[in-house]
């Protein structure tokens, strides 16, 4: 037919035929003219043989003009071709350089580079051996859009990997890329798998690195061999800046985030009570993917290194004294602690979500830990370690310097700022101090919030008296009990007994 190409096929079927008819017979059987019929007899070649290269053009090149330009600017390393068009465009005008040429000037820009252009990256696939190598890496997952109690929650996942098998874990990051979440989540992973891998590759962690000087570098850098070391692994890190290097993490870090966003869908909010219950959610959904690679992680296992008696430093260690304002400072933040321990000095173990405090080998408490921006302050107050001198001291409330940070809920916040507009400064205070030791003696913050909360909706201030009533009952007064005197008859009649014996 007009305007079609003959196919190789055609040209084998009227081949075939033409042994047995004639031309015009044949050619009809084979679906092409009597005169492509007579070219076919001239010259057998395949079609897909033969050359059809045009050497001609059908209309004017509306590139010729500008093309030795183009090669001038084609020879800037990284240049766009986009970059490339609008700089000819303005050197040539939109006249000579319609935006109808953009897409032509694109597919030449491309086919010249495929010509001429120079190497490009290549990718090489990897053969991982079983127990060779595990990954870890650190990812942001703000974009799961999780809330804790209704506020919002940005965070990172830390991830690790084994190469081969493909067996995860992962954990929720409070803060940075440090080497205490670093090294406190490896170990628990590593400890969860029951084993280690010959190798451990990461990134440069360079937003570890971001915000230290040369001897903390130094020291982060020592601190991650030394984690390898105790477990018998042997730290690799991939180029700076070059993230496909650690690919076998880097893909898997979008697998998990799409993951736990289905799930996130499936369970039809993204809200949780506390960030343990998120961190369970997060734990159920690594196990699934792990029991559908159960029998390529047992095999894993089996060659793994064994692990080491017990687990290493995974926290950084900070000493300070506690001042007669019954605080301490670690790391830009001021934490109470009970006024038993003013004077002594404590050791702090930072942990990525909490610092536990030691007085020697006790440990005194756990307090959660709080971030703040690189040049700020932060408060970590509980009330119970002040009540007690407040009580012999309300005044001292009204101009304390973390006197917000020592209200445990917002609701305790209201009552203050209700009382300080109503009452005058002295019974302010008191009033203030009387809650927060009701709320203290009876451990009952949540539930004296939610009385005090509606009394303040109500246009009123809270009853001390009409509250401590009902949250701390006084003791009721004795019961006088009468005993009767022993019946020293009953001891004779034993004693009586007992010589008979």
């Amino acid at each position: 037919m007009p305007g079609l190409h003959i196919t190789d096929q055609q040209v084998h079927r009227y081949m075939s035929q033409r042994r047995h008819h004639t031309q015009a017979v044949a050619a009809a059987k084979a679906g092409i003219s009597e005169r492509s019929a007579r070219r076919i007899d001239k010259n057998p070649q395949l079609p897909s043989q033969k050359k059809r290269e045009r050497h001609w053009r059908t209309r004017p090149d509306p590139l010729e003009q500008i093309w030795p330009r183009v090669e001038e600017l084609l020879k800037i390393g990284g240049i766009l071709s986009v970059t490339i068009f609008e700089t000819v465009q303005d050197e040539f005008g939109e006249d000579a350089v319609p935006d109808g040429v953009r897409r032509t000037l694109e597919r030449r820009i491309a086919r010249w580079r495929a010509l001429n252009g120079g190497e490009k990256e290549i990718f090489f696939p990897q053969h991982h051996e079983i127990g060779r190598q595990g990954l870890l890496d650190f990812t942001v997952a703000d974009d799961l859009h999780v809330t804790i109690a209704g506020q919002r929650f940005d965070h990172r996942l830390f991830h690790f990997r084994l190469a081969s098998s493909g067996w995860e874990d992962s954990a929720v990051v409070l803060g940075g890329e440090s080497f205490t979440a670093l090294s406190e989540h490896l170990q628990d992973a590593l400890w969860k798998l029951g084993g280690a891998p010959a190798e451990l590759r990461s990134d440069s962690l360079s937003a570890a690195y971001k915000n230290l000087d040369v001897d903390a570098q130094r020291d982060f850098t020592r601190n991650y061999e030394a984690l390898c070391r105790h477990y018998g692994m042997t730290p690799t890190r991939n180029n700076k800046g070059v993230a496909h290097e650690n690919g076998s993490i880097e893909a898997p870090n979008g697998h998990l985030k799409r993951r736990l966003d289905q799930a996130l869908r499936r369970r039809g909010s993204r809200d949780f009570l506390s960030i343990e219950d998120y961190r369970r959610f997060i734990h159920q959904e690594v196990a699934k993917q792990n029991r559908r690679r159960a029998r390529l992680v047992d095999d894993e296992r089996r060659v793994l290194k064994p692990l080491p008696p017990k687990r290493t430093t995974d926290f950084t260690l900070v000493s300070a004294d506690v001042t007669r304002n019954s605080t301490i400072s670690v790391d830009r933040i001021t934490y109470s602690v009970p006024s038993r321990l003013i004077g002594y000095r404590l050791h702090a173990h930072l942990y990525d979500d909490r610092v536990e405090f030691f007085l020697g080998p006790d440990r005194v408490m756990t307090a959660d830990r709080v971030r703040v921006k690189h040049a700020e302050r932060g408060h970590n107050i509980d009330f119970r370690h002040f009540i007690g001198n407040l009580k012999r001291k309300p005044q001292a409330l009204r101009y304390l310097v973390y006197r917000n940070a020592l209200f445990p809920t917002h609701a305790y916040t209201r009552a203050w700022q209700a009382l300080d507009a109503a009452l005058d400064a002295r019974q302010a205070c008191r009033d203030m101090v009387a809650l927060l030791d009701i709320a203290a003696t009876g451990n009952c913050v949540d539930a004296l919030a939610l009385r005090i909360e509606a009394a303040l909706d109500r246009g009123k201030l809270p009853n001390v008296a009409k509250l401590k009533s009902e949250f701390l009952p006084t003791v009721r007064s004795r019961v006088d009990v009468s005993i009767p005197p022993p019946d020293f008859a009953g001891y004779n009649h034993l004693l009586a007994n007992a010589q008979v014996l």
